[in-house]
Formats: C-alpha cells, sequence, structure tokens
C-alpha cells in the first residue's frame, strides 16, 4: 500500500492541538476526515503527525505520514485533502511518496520552532490568536545573550510541564536565537526533540529578562535547579509555530 508524506500548515486556534481527542477537535481528525471522503470505499487511513502540537499552537511546517489504497498521485492526494478539509483552517502544502518504511515521527533528525512576541503597548486585533502582546519593552539582546546558557545537552526538568510523558527530562537544544522584527520579537529554537512546554516554558522565563527582572545568571541558576518551580512562567500557546522538521 503506499505510504504518503505530506507537508501541513494549520491554524490551531479553537483545535485542542494535532493529536485526536474526547474534548474537542484536532487537525489529526481533520486531516483523517478528509481522507475519508476522498477514498470513501477504503478503510479511513489513520494520520501520523511528526509532532503533537497542543491546543492553540500553530504550523508552518508540520510533517505527517499515512497509508491510502488506490492509485494516487501525490498531487491529487494533496488537493484532494485540502478540497475535502474545508472549511477547517488547515492546507497541505505538499504531498509526497514515500518508501514503505518511513516514519514522521521517528525519522525526523531536527525539529524547529518560532515564537511571535508582539511588543508594543496597542493591542493588535489583527494579530490576536497569532502573537503574545506583551506591552512592556522587551530587550531582545538581553534575552538571546541569557538564552545561550540553554544551548547544549541539559537536564531541562526547571522547563517542563508536570505532565509531560517524556521518560527523560535530558534533551540537546541546538539553537536558540532571538531577535527583533518590526514590532516583534520572534525566538527561533531547534533541536532533535523537546519537552511538554519546553519552549513556551523558556520563553515565559525569557520574558523575565526582557523586562529587566532577570538575568542571564537567573536562567543559569534555574536551569541548574532543576525544578519547574525555578523557571519562569509558561508562555501563551497561540504565539508558537512548529515550522519545520527536518529528516
Amino acid at each position: 500500500m503506499p505510504r504518503y508524506k505530506i507537508t501541513i500548515e494549520y491554524d490551531g486556534t479553537g483545535l485542542v492541538g494535532w493529536q485526536r481527542q474526547d474534548n474537542g477537535f484536532s487537525v489529526q481528525q481533520a486531516l483523517e476526515q478528509a481522507l475519508a471522503k476522498l477514498s470513501p470505499r477504503e478503510e479511513p487511513p489513520v494520520v501520523y503527525g511528526a509532532g503533537r502540537t497542543d491546543a492553540g499552537v500553530h504550523a508552518l511546517g508540520q510533517v505527517a505520514h499515512f497509508d491510502l489504497k488506490g492509485d494516487y498521485t501525490a498531487d491529487k492526494v494533496r488537493d484532494g485533502i485540502n478540497y475535502h478539509i474545508r472549511p477547517n483552517k488547515v492546507s497541505v502544502l505538499k504531498a509526497e511518496v514515500v518508501d514503505e518504511e518511513f516514519n514522521s515521527r521517528f525519522d525526523a533528525n531536527e525539529r524547529a520552532y518560532l515564537y511571535r512576541i508582539l511588543n508594543r503597548r496597542p493591542p493588535a486585533p489583527l494579530k490576536q490568536g497569532q502573537v503574545w502582546e506583551v506591552k512592556v519593552p522587551l530587550d531582545a539582546t538581553a534575552m538571546h545573550e541569557a538564552a545561550q546558557v540553554l544551548v547544549g545537552n541539559h537536564d531541562f526538568t526547571t522547563f517542563r510541564a508536570s505532565v509531560c510523558q517524556a521518560q527523560s527530562p535530558v534533551k540537546t537544544l541546538d539553537m536558540i536565537n532571538i531577535t527583533e522584527e518590526g514590532e516583534e520579537i520572534h525566538v527561533r529554537v531547534r533541536a532533535r526533540s523537546f519537552l511538554h512546554h519546553q519552549v513556551r516554558n523558556i520563553v515565559g522565563t525569557l520574558k523575565l529578562v526582557g523586562e529587566g527582572n532577570w538575568t542571564k545568571e537567573d536562567v543559569k541558576n534555574a536551569l541548574e535547579a532543576k525544578n519547574r518551580i525555578a523557571g519562569g512562567p509558561t508562555a501563551p500557546a497561540y504565539g508558537l509555530y512548529l515550522t519545520e522538521v527536518v529528516y
């Protein structure tokens, strides 16, 4: 049976996240329902994602795979899903036929995320649900310098959600880069994998540095404490984007 790899973009607003759940509508469910309409005579395929984004988190480059009976070209799969998935704000950007051993989750070598902070006093009606609106001026340079203590292989318990199901809190953060982009501050991170809420907890902590309430040394001490209570608050989900999965 042919296996397909798809690259997906979606607005996570109002969704319970990537994974199918009983308490609401998910990205996975939207895709599986669209595939059921594309191939109504077959058993609906299960769609496996490269990462389980939380409720409200967006994606510019999520990747998934599934097996689908029938003689479908990659373009027909892409266009068919996009037709049947409407009006959900989910779009298949690209579809490819891949080897039957390909696994979108376990074959991934790196995942990249972007966190967007809108740093201005006036509200932003056109960006609501897309950025974290922070009215207090933030020092992006100080945030970037403090963030570098997190790069490398560490025990990230301080930045791990209490409900995280990962077997170990030890992860390798390959890169964290913080820049000013007009009125926005962008936090970009790369790693093979992340703990539950790791990026959002890091951003919430670095916001304290940007405000001048914490220093680089405070971030280092928080990391070394290996205690969630020692870290900063959890940044809102709606500012976070899964931008790329590298294979």
